[in-house]
């Protein structure tokens, strides 16, 4: 038992796209029988670990996903990545990026339906065992189309059917969107009367009934967002070739109240607790807390996650300066950077002018361009001749933003990190560098020493507590705006993070609606960045015309110092990016749609 779990807690999970072969895909003089594999519990346990393996390691945010790289948090270094294509506008049908997910998630579904139909064969198996095997796999078939739907909307939904979806005459349509949700919210709802409410230690990593429960409320939160849930939808007029309109039609409160009920249902389940750590006076340490929720393995907070070797988060997020390997390319945007509250829990910036570039400061509260020393609150270190627009801020931007001059700890190795041209970190004659002069270091434990390639593990959550929250009051908001849980569960991130109550600091705003909306969508920016849910929340909030379209900024990473005197300290863009109605989702690939005739390609590919 223990030798399966770790195969699922760390091999494969952190698969690569292509290196997971089905299991019954193999040459003919070293191939099992159907009749073979599910006779004996060994090799009936590993198919179930077959069917997990489709998983794709979202953490290696460089390489395996876009989430990072073609939002607004973050600009990657990177070249020729899928990530890129999508940034400048050239991706389309005919070489779509990531078209992969599309075959690998039906691999899985179709693993999982002949798992499913034949576990019952296993003699060795007991009914219980095989009860939850058989539900783990449904679990994981469901969890394989929500992460479709994110990308594609509505879906092929195959049912029990031992579909190849590679097939040349597979001629089946996308149901609806509607059809979509119903089906995965009735799945999730039906495996998670089954699925234990907490897995034992040997068995952490897989499924449980509050990992069901919050991806359900996940989806019905993004069902009920303004990309499915409009009366202006430009989606309205997509028809299948079954006669079906493939997107709602209407906008329905209703959907926010699903939601909200959804989210509070993991809630109410009583099991999961935001991570905190504590002072030695009893308060809460809100650097320590914050960064221990990744650091921390299976944590409390984590609802469904993952146990993760640190080394490809790690590897690209650290100066490259530090020595080792260290490649340090992903990098926070500059918005990213402004998007953090002071320390008063108020947001510096209000918005910007001249195309994005000059920040309009909300008076009394920042100051950029100035130099002094400020101390790091997180560890105490000091710095001289530091820009202003890094002190006072809040916690989470501490643990989170790594900016030029800051001295970077891995393990008994410290650095002064430069991104100016021809620093340690910097381009030069490399390209491994931050484009913006910035890197993330959520997530980095800095005990370790990079420079020897120590890169340990951390928990990479696909669904946390704290995400729950947030959905929960955005919710709220929308139908049932005052309700007293909105301020309740937005605070209890807030006090985790060290920052004021949102009503302290906004008291005529959080009584109205709409501007309570944006306050809502600004926490969860800054709680939940660089997880991967920024890249899907400004698409199905449909406002990514605005936050992914034109240029992208950053300090000048071209200038040669970042003295106060320095260029380094201009704003200036680092890539300009294209966003249209028609990148919201993702295509059907062409060849695809040239297997099968009766599906309908998204709006406007």
């Amino acid at each position: 038992m223990k030798n399966i779990i770790k195969y699922i807690k760390i091999s494969a999970c952190i698969l690569m796209l292509t290196s997971c072969d089905a299991y019954l895909d193999k040459q003919p003089d070293d191939a099992m029988t159907m009749e073979m594999i599910f006779q004996k519990r060994a090799s009936t346990q590993k198919y179930l670990v077959n069917v997990f393996s489709y998983m794709i390691d979202e953490s290696h945010t460089a390489q395996n996903t876009p989430w990072l790289g073609a939002s607004d948090e973050a600009s990657i270094t990177y070249i020729d990545r899928g990530y890129c294509y999508m940034n400048n506008g050239s991706w389309s049908p005919d070489n779509p990026p990531y078209v992969a997910f599309w075959r690998a998630y039906y691999q899985g579904i179709r693993e999982a339906n002949i798992f499913m139909q034949n576990v019952d064969k296993c003699p060795e198996i007991n009914f219980e065992e095989k009860l939850r095997w058989k539900t783990e796999a449904r679990f994981m078939r469901t969890y394989y189309y929500a992460m479709l739907m994110r990308m594609y909307g509505p879906v092929i939904l195959v049912g029990d059917e031992l579909i190849d979806i590679s097939s040349t005459n597979l001629g089946k349509e996308r149901s609806t969107w509607e059809e979509c949700m119903d089906y995965i919210c009735t799945e999730f709802d039906e495996v998670a009367d089954i699925l234990p409410e907490q897995q034992e230690t040997t068995w952490y990593g897989k499924p449980t009934k509050g990992a069901a429960l919050a991806l359900k409320a996940r989806m019905l939160l993004y069902s009920a967002r303004k990309l499915y849930n409009s009366d202006d939808s430009f989606y309205k007029n997509i028809i299948s070739t079954e006669g079906k309109h493939l997107f709602p039609q209407s906008y329905s409160e209703d959907k926010w109240k699903l939601a909200a009920e959804a989210n509070k249902a993991v809630i109410d389940m009583g099991i999961y607790d935001l991570y905190k750590a504590y002072a030695t006076n009893g308060s809460i340490d809100p650097y320590k807390s914050y960064a221990g929720i990744y650091l921390e393995l299976w944590n409390n907070e984590v609802i469904f996650g993952r146990a993760l070797s640190g080394k490809d988060w790690r590897l690209v997020t650290t100066p490259r300066g530090i020595g080792g390997s260290s490649f340090g390319g992903v990098s926070a945007t500059q918005k990213m950077v402004d998007a953090y509250a002071m320390k008063s829990g108020r947001y510096p910036i209000s918005g910007y002018t001249n195309e994005g570039k000059d920040p309009i400061i909300v008076e009394n509260s920042y100051s950029e361009g100035k130099f002094q020393t400020i101390t790091n609150p997180a560890d105490g270190t000091s710095y001289a001749n530091t820009n202003t627009m890094y002190k006072d801020r809040e916690p989470r931007f501490y643990v989170s933003i790594c900016w030029s001059g800051e001295k970077w700890k891995a393990g008994s190795t410290t650095i002064d990190v430069q991104f100016y041209n021809k620093g340690n970190s910097g381009p030069g004659d490399s390209h491994n560098y931050s484009k913006t002069g910035y890197l993330i270091s959520k997530m980095t434990d800095h005990s370790l020493n990079h420079k020897n390639n120590e890169f340990g593990r951390f928990s990479w959550p696909i669904c946390r507590l704290g995400e729950i929250y947030l959905n929960y009051a955005e919710a709220l908001n929308e139908y049932d705006p005052g309700n007293e849980d909105i301020l309740k569960y937005i605070n209890l991130i807030r006090q985790r993070a060290g920052v004021p109550n949102l009503e302290e600091v906004y008291p005529e705003e959080v009584k109205d609606p709409d501007k309570m909306r944006q306050l809502i969508r600004r926490e969860r920016q800054i709680e939940l960045a660089f997880e991967g849910y920024r890249f899907f929340d400004t698409r199905t909030w449909r406002i990514a015309e605005e936050t992914e379209n034109g240029p992208v900024y950053g300090m000048n990473v071209m200038a040669t110092d970042h003295t106060p005197t320095g260029k380094f300290w201009q704003r200036t863009v680092v890539e300009t990016r294209v966003f249209s109605k028609k990148h919201y989702l993702f295509p059907i690939a062409q060849e695809e749609l040239d297997r099968n005739k009766a599906i309908t390609q998204n709006y406007l590919w």
